[in-house]
Formats: structure tokens, sequence, C-alpha cells
């Protein structure tokens, strides 16, 4: 058996499964978010292992027997995140994460630092990166700064807690903007241009590799043996790609969860900057992805549920009825955007309320939202050269026919459900570690999951979906100067 931990935004998932046949159990624990000051997103790092502590306890009670046949571990996280330890490895602050827009001034020093950035790192700098943070913290909160003695992302001190290692992966490493892609080694010039210090990073493995192994102080705070390996894992995004078997030249998915992303995997490292298209390493030796990437995945709709107080399956269930031609145009950017307008300054908002809209119409436009942001990837991904027909969706979003047949009806082409797709990264984490334990081979991984349903996309929705589309850009494009502090239209 095989433990798949995903330290996710709103909570830790973990998976525990053979390396052949289904999953046997699965746990998750919440986590919070906290948001000081406008721009800022911030969790505690001890937060990450006191919820792996817990999800693994309820996934031990309900399968003590394949727990004790826990033979490895994987490692799966949210990318980007700023965990910064002191020389006693403790955290020196909470971690900036992902979603985190103060850095946007920083990128631009990185930007005059190293002209050309872009083709190294994958991607230009943008605020939600690693790098720049360090920047904001040297500008900003100097005494911190002076302390660094290591830089984690949020998975790896959940490593840090169970080993005693400070290791990362590439392909979790490929979103701090720290490393160069095509050589799969950390960038000093990358670090030079961003006031990092290279000491202060982890070690570099393979996602199929051994980082380290349980302590005797972890073994016993999970019920596991001692010295258990622990793979080194992957970054959301890959693990993700992992567990439904994109790891081969033009497989594609949906990943639609907290964030969102349109994934294609690659055999070549192909960097196209210019449309903020990432161009990373992958889990898996010699392999590499290009990626779509929004803030804003599927939680937009969670969010109109807390606000609209009714369950996502009610919205849905009224959604489903909503009028198509009285439907209000939804900006779903409560977190600012990543792809394809790097804006961590636009917000949310509904435009064309009436008297008579109702819950479920505004609803569908929370939906359509959702739709029109992967249909923006689809846009930047085909610049980059990176045109698909067909493609798998993981995440929680998945859950909803509703939510799947939008995105097939905006996007023009055919999305999988496949089975298990909700446990997405987690599963992909115990995969690699059943590679690294010699159960599953790299051949393996390319293996796809048994298809649950198709969506076909509804030729008749086309020119529907175009012009809601291109009215949401329009919006997007009136509004974002108003959303900028000084006002400014670039």
């Amino acid at each position: 058996m095989f433990l798949g931990i995903d330290i996710g935004t709103s909570a830790v998932k973990v998976v525990v499964a053979p390396a052949h046949g289904d999953v046997v159990a699965t746990a998750s624990a919440p986590l919070t978010i906290s948001s000081p000051r406008p721009l800022w997103s911030e969790q505690a790092p001890d937060d990450w292992w006191t919820a792996t502590v817990a999800a693994c306890a309820e996934a031990r009670a309900h399968a003590p027997d394949a727990w004790a046949k826990i033979a490895a571990i994987g490692l799966s996280g949210q990318m980007h995140g700023a965990t910064v330890l002191g020389a006693d490895r403790r955290p020196l602050r909470p971690a900036i994460l992902w979603n985190d827009g103060r850095a946007f001034a920083e990128c631009n020093v990185m930007a005059e630092n190293l002209p050309g950035l872009g083709q190294i790192a994958g991607v230009p700098a943008m605020p939600g990166f690693t790098a720049p943070k360090i920047l904001w913290l040297r500008d900003h909160e100097p005494e911190t700064y002076g302390a660094i003695a290591h830089i984690l992302l949020p998975k790896d001190y959940v490593r840090l807690q169970m080993t005693g290692e400070v290791a990362t992966d590439m392909a979790d490493a490929a979103g701090t903007l720290w490393l160069d892609e095509a050589r799969r080694q950390w960038s000093d010039a990358l670090c030079e241009a961003s006031a990092t210090d290279p000491a202060w990073l982890p070690a570099l493995y393979e996602g199929t590799e051994e980082s380290g192994r349980l302590t005797a102080e972890a073994a016993e705070a999970l019920d596991l043996q001692p010295g258990t390996p622990v793979a080194a894992g992957g970054g959301d995004a890959a693990t993700g790609a992992v567990g439904i078997g994109a790891v081969k030249d033009g497989d594609a998915f949906l990943s639609l969860g907290t964030s969102g992303q349109f994934f294609i995997a690659d055999e070549t490292y192909r960097p196209n900057p210019e449309s903020y298209v990432h161009a990373f390493a992958h889990a898996v030796p010699e392999r590499w992805f290009r990626m779509g990437v929004m803030l804003n995945g599927a939680s937009p709709l969670a969010w109109f549920s807390s606000v609209a107080g009714a369950d996502i399956p009610t919205l849905l269930a009224e959604a489903g009825q909503a009028r198509e031609d009285r439907l209000p145009l939804f900006l779903p950017y409560l977190t600012g955007e990543r792809s394809p307008h790097n804006d961590p300054y636009i917000r949310g908002t509904f435009s064309g309320l009436e008297s008579s809209t109702s819950r479920g119409e505004m609803a569908r436009a929370v939906i359509d939202a959702i739709a029109y942001c992967f249909r923006d990837a689809r846009d930047s991904l085909a610049a980059a050269g990176g045109v698909v027909d067909r493609a798998m969706a993981i995440g929680g979003g998945t859950r909803s026919d509703l939510v799947l047949q939008t995105l097939a009806d905006a996007l023009g082409l055919t999305l999988v459900r496949t089975v298990g797709a909700e446990t997405g990264p987690a599963y992909g984490a115990a995969r690699l570690a059943a590679v690294m334990s010699g159960e599953l081979s790299l051949d393996d991984l390319a293996e796809k999951p048994a298809t649950e349903k198709v969506f076909e996309a509804n030729v008749d929705q086309a020119d529907h979906h175009a012009e809601r589309h291109r009215r949401y850009r329009a919006l997007y494009h009136a509004l974002a100067p108003l959303a900028r502090p000084d006002g400014s239209e670039d």
C-alpha cells in the first residue's frame, strides 16, 4: 500500500492505494487562509502538519488493515508558497501563498535585473511565485529577510516534519522562479535577480526519487513504521497529472480545484513567456508541461454558495433551469488573476443584474465565468502551440455535469470525467511513491483511469458562448483600470 498526501489550500487530503487497483481510503482535514491586508494570503505552516496528522488518523480509522501495509509515502502540495525558516528550521512568519498579490512591484524589479527571465524560468515574473516574495521581504520585513536560513514550499515543510530533510522536487521547484527548467537545476542568475542566497534553497530530487525516511517521532504521530521512505513527489498540478496518466506528449487535462489549470504534457521544454503560459518541469523525469493557470478555478461557485445562502447542489439545480437569454455576466477574479492577465488587482463583479434576476441565473453566470477562464487559458495555450480537442477533467469541480458540459460547450472540446477524478494530486503522489518503491514503472504512470462520463461539445451553443465570452473580456478591460491603485490602463 502507498500513502499520498496533498497539502492543498483549503484542506490536506490523503489517499491510501495499492500500486494496482482501486483507492482503499481517502480523508481530509480543513485549512484556513488569513488575509490580514488587501492582496495578502497567508497560512501558518504548522497548520499543514497538524492537518496532515488529522487526515491520516481519519484514513487509518477507515482502513486500518491497509494502513498497516503502507510501504512508502508520496507528497503533493499547493505551489509557490514562500515558507521561510530560521537556522532552527522554525517558521519566521506565516507562509505567503500562491494567491498572494503583494509582490507585484518586485516582479518588475526581477524583470529589470534579468532580461529574458521567462526563457529560463518558463514564465515571466508574477506576484504569486516564490522568488518575488523574497524581494518583498527584503524591502518590507528586513529583520525577517536577514534571519532566513531555509526557504521551503508548503509540502516540503511537511516533508521536513516527517523526515528532517530540507528537500523539494523538480515540479514544485519549477514554480519558484529559481529553477532553470531546461537543465532541471537551481539557477544562480535567477537567485541573484531575486536577492536569494542559493544556500537557502532545498536539495532537488526527481518526483520518483527518495527524499528521506520517516523519523521515529513522525512515525509515532502517523502510526506508521519508522524509516518508511518518502518520495519527493510534486507540485499539485504535476501530481494531478500523474494521477490520471497525463505524462506523455500531448496528454491534456483541466483541473477544477480552488485554482484552475489547463495542462498539456510535453517531452521537451517549450517556453513561451509572452503568452503567460507556464512551461515547467514535470514530476516525471525528462518530462515537462505547459499550463494555463487561473487563480480562481471552481472556487467562485463555493464563494457564491456562501453568500447566497444555498448549498452548491441547490445552486446547480437552479442554474440548470435558468433562462439563457437573461443571464448576467460575472467576473470570477476574487483573488486577482494570473493567466492571461497577470493582474493581482482585478476583483470579481456581476454586470447586467435586473430586478428580475434570480439566484439561479446568477449561479449560471458564475458557472459560465469559470468556463470563460478556461477559454482564456485555451487561447493562451493555442498561442504557444498547444491545441488539443480532448482533455480529461479532475478536481472537486468535476462532480457537476452542468459545469463540465458548460466547459465542453464553451471550449469546443471533448471532456472526459474519469473514475476517481476527485482524488487528483494525492493519488498521483501515491503513484510516485509506488515508482520509487519499484512496484510501478515509469511507463505504468501513463495508464489512464477508466472513463466515467464523456461530455461532447454542443455545436448549437458555440455562438452563444462566443458572444458572451467577447463581452466577458470587454468587461474585464473596462474594469481593470478602476481596480488598479493608480487607475492606470497599463
